[in-house]
């Protein structure tokens, strides 16, 4: 039989006399089997006892329980994952078989699934046909704007099994709980070592290479991540939007504001292995470590002389450079150390300068 193409305003006055008259034959959509009525009427009759979403088939319902019960019927054959329905196996497979059957056009790169390669496109095409109600923002994928509103209503819905903390997005928890399996399936190919998460091998990969494609626009200053390259700037505008709500201090990142309130708490929560030594911030336990392995890994290039630290090493260059890049703001005496234009202030302040980070 062929099928009667409708307008769309017909459609709908069809499907609609269709729920109310008893003779199939007066409706044009008679010889529509009864599952796939909803496809027209969009009615979802099917609904969730738990979350209340509507489904336009028992079997979509029957599917998305499993969301809330937990189960996972179908497994891999190979690793033994379990997975709520079949498609989900079968889009896993590749993992295995590492078929990538569908590749981008103008990169070449090879993807498993077609919805993939549709996705890549968008980084080629940079469209962005999805936006934020509230802020506007533009994103590739629906999906997407529905992980950026977290910003706005600050929910976090996903929270890990072991601990309890709360996440934004379910990825973050998976990303997340290498922290309590200590598993690290994924290796450097060149000195094999091991990482919770494939991006922090592409990362860890530029020890290797060396590359730093992003570029700071000011001073030419090369960085292995965009990140990194954005926090860098704040070097150059000055801009410090994050301040410690006890002093009013500013810093360029929130991060550096967690580090200083140990300056007001005392909390020292980072330990020394070897001797127990307390310190308020993870990055100075490492500065202290060379004390016991008395490893000096920097070397001048000058002279040979050896350094526990990086930053060691650049104060040391000063002497072969003879820079004095701190200047005193009142009689304008330069110096090559930071610590020594703190200490020449008490010149004119009288004030007590802190003690510099010890090892």
């Amino acid at each position: 039989m062929v099928k009667e193409e409708l307008p769309l305003d017909d459609l709908t006055c069809q499907t609609i006399q269709h729920q109310y008259i008893e003779d199939d034959n007066m409706c044009k959509f008679w010889s529509v089997p009864e599952t796939q009525m909803p496809v027209h009427t969009t009615k979802k009759p099917f609904s969730c006892s738990v979350c209340k979403k509507a489904f336009a088939y028992n079997s979509k319902l029957k599917d998305h329980m499993m969301v809330h019960t937990g189960e996972k019927p179908f497994s891999c054959s190979v690793c033994k994952k379990g997975f709520a329905r079949i498609s989900e196996v079968k889009n896993h497979m590749p993992v295995h078989t590492r078929e990538k059957p569908f590749s981008c056009t103008v990169c070449k790169r090879g993807f498993p699934h077609k919805s993939n390669l549709n996705r890549h496109m968008l980084v080629h095409t940079r469209e962005k046909p999805f936006s934020c109600s509230v802020c506007k923002k533009g994103f590739a994928r629906n999906s997407l704007v529905k992980e950026h509103m977290s910003v706005h209503t600050g929910e976090k819905p996903f929270s890990c099994s072991v601990c309890k903390k709360a996440f934004a997005r379910k990825s973050e928890v998976k990303q997340h709980m290498p922290v309590h399996t200590r598993e690290k399936p994924f290796c450097c190919s060149v000195c094999e070592k091991g990482f919770a998460r494939k991006s922090l091998v592409k990362e860890h990969m530029s020890v290797h290479t060396g590359e730093k494609p992003y570029s700071c626009s000011v001073c030419e200053k090369g960085f292995l991540h965009k990140s990194y390259l954005n926090r860098h700037m704040s070097v150059h505008t000055g801009e410090k939007p994050f301040s410690c709500p006890i002093c009013k201090r500013g810093f360029a990142r929130k991060s550096l504001v967690k580090v200083h309130m140990s300056v007001h708490t005392g909390e020292k929560p980072f330990s020394c292995s070897v001797c127990k030594k307390a310190f308020a911030r993870k990055s100075d336990v490492k500065q202290h470590m060379p004390v016991h392995t008395r490893e000096k890994p920097y070397s001048c290039s000058v002279c040979k002389k050896g350094f526990p630290r990086k930053g060691n090493l650049k104060e040391h260059m000063l002497v072969h450079t003879r820079e004095k890049p701190f200047c005193c703001s009142v009689c304008k005496k330069g110096f090559a150390l930071k610590w020594n234009l703190s200490k020449h202030m008490l010149t004119h302040t009288g004030k007590k300068a802190s003690a510099p980070l010890s090892l």
